[in-house]
């Protein structure tokens, strides 16, 4: 029975099935998405644990998987406003909750109420960041030197300029410096960390984006070196490198307003001048 094959009409060729439905390539940008979202989640499940280096590692995850999965989406051409609005919901937890609730549990629970409320502050003010960043994305009013430039602090640099805290702690763990630990560790600096982000999160100040980034042919090599040097950091002492990464982020702020300033300036230079009342244009 094994050698007698199906008889099949001649001429008739069964069709292929077809089904409906987009492309696996148009999904993989919200199944990267949906990873990251689980990396936020799952650094709230460390927390609780009191597994505090995973809990950061995790978001750290999320924040990588958030770098990427929009320009997946433009590579492969699958950008949706679907696609939009699940990254900015995933920002908001990963990015918002997580971190604050990371805090809270670490530094923050000590002082009850009074701890809760700069969590809160943080986690509303991220929403408020976000709910901001897509009505931006839909009225493409922008100008051209704008385009390069986020207005406040985005959603992962925002998380890692409050986990400072818990980076630094780690790393005074390490070392044994219980002065630097203690220090960090106080729910009062906790709280201005969260505050102060919070803060730039809802400011209107220009921040580098780095997506439309254009490297002078002179900078390509120490870039490559330096991107390098850091990856090392990172192995050899993660906590130290990413405190460090954060207070530099913190630095580059006004010289990022200074470079937007410029840019305003030398387009309006170029603008032509508006006709006078009156005046034929």
């Amino acid at each position: 029975m094994s050698g007698i094959r199906p008889f099949r009409r001649a001429g008739r060729v069964r069709p292929r099935p077809r089904f409906n439905g987009p492309s696996f390539n148009r999904m993989i940008p919200n199944l990267m998405t949906m990873l990251g979202l689980c990396a936020g989640l799952t650094g709230m499940r460390f927390a609780l644990d009191q597994r505090w280096g995973s809990a950061a590692v995790a978001i750290l995850v999320a924040a990588c998987i958030d770098g990427l999965d929009g320009r997946i989406a433009r590579l492969l051409k699958a950008t949706s406003r679907f696609g939009a609005e699940f990254d900015s919901l995933a920002d908001f937890l990963c990015f918002g909750v997580a971190p604050a609730f990371i805090l809270y549990l670490w530094s923050l629970h000590v002082a009850a109420g009074y701890g809760f409320a700069p969590c809160l502050m943080f986690a509303v003010c991220m929403a408020l960041r976000l709910a901001r960043f897509n009505a931006m994305l839909d009225s493409g009013t922008a100008p051209a030197y704008a385009q390069s430039f986020f207005t406040g602090v985005p959603a992962p640099a925002g998380a890692g300029i409050v986990l400072f805290p818990l980076f630094a702690g780690l790393e005074a763990r390490e070392w044994g410096w219980e002065w630097l630990y203690t220090i960090v560790h106080n729910p009062l600096f906790c709280a201005v960390v969260l505050v102060g982000s919070a803060t730039l999160l809802v400011s209107t100040l220009p921040v580098w984006s780095f997506k439309n980034f254009k490297v002078p042919s002179v900078y390509v090599l120490p870039l490559l070196l330096g991107t390098g040097l850091v990856a090392a950091l990172l192995v050899a002492d993660p906590w130290a490198a990413l405190a460090v990464g954060g207070l530099v982020y913190v630095c580059m702020l006004p010289f990022s307003r200074r470079s937007f300033r410029r840019l305003r300036a030398a387009a309006e230079d170029h603008d032509p001048p508006e006709p006078l009342a009156g005046e034929a244009s």
